[in-house]
């Protein structure tokens, strides 16, 4: 049986909160905002040309190996945010048209304010995370991308950054940003063999803000 494409929301508690980094005693699953993020993830966002209109399986890291501010950094993305007061979660990715193109988007919501302290957390692990070495020629460095939360319209707070470099050495690059809409954490990647444009990176995170803000 093929599930609606890519829609993964997290359905098993214990899987969830596991996944998620622990989520602690605060954590729960509220089945009303599960739906709320599984209907979000249901609608055709207007992504740039090129991409899938369908959803697919979440993103996930293309290597194995990385320390855990990078991996903290990278796996919201792919449906694994922090747990603390985690209310609701749902992931789902897009393949575009560029070699080796993909978009993931991640989708968190909490309870209790977390959320922005959620993204404190995230944006200290993007400042510590240098970049991602394996035995495997994977090889990519990390630098900041200028974000402003005026960029987008309805973001609470935003944060990005780029890893570029080699994958299994081939050249690749990775742009990833963190946003906050109100009580909900909007994780995004945009990663492609070569450059990753970083125009059409701002239409896939305003792509996927929108998911929340419409």
């Amino acid at each position: 049986m093929k599930a609606k494409p890519g829609i993964i929301a997290c359905a098993l508690v214990t899987g969830l909160l596991a996944g998620c980094g622990g989520g602690g005693a605060e954590s729960y699953l509220d089945a009303q905002a599960m739906a709320q993020l599984r209907e979000m993830l249901t609608k055709e966002p207007p992504l740039p040309d090129g991409f899938t209109v369908r959803p697919e399986q979440a993103w996930r890291m293309p290597f194995g190996q990385a320390d855990r501010n990078c991996r903290a950094v990278l796996e919201p993305a792919g449906g694994r945010a922090p747990g603390q007061a985690l209310t609701a979660q749902a992931a789902v990715s897009y393949h575009g048209d560029g070699l080796g193109e993909q978009a993931g988007v991640g989708l968190a919501r909490y309870a209790n304010e977390e959320a922005a302290g959620h993204l404190d957390a995230l944006a200290e692990a993007m400042e510590e995370c240098r970049g991602v070495r394996t035995s495997s020629g994977t090889d990519l460095r990390l630098d900041r991308l200028a974000v402003r939360e005026a960029m987008y319209e309805t973001v609470d707070e935003a944060v990005g950054a780029r890893l570029r470099g080699q994958l299994n050495g081939y050249p690749y690059s990775m742009d990833v940003v963190l946003s906050r809409v109100g009580d909900t954490l909007v994780s995004v990647v945009h990663t492609g063999m070569n450059e990753v444009d970083g125009a059409r990176t701002r239409k896939v995170v305003e792509a996927a803000i929108s998911m929340v803000s419409t």
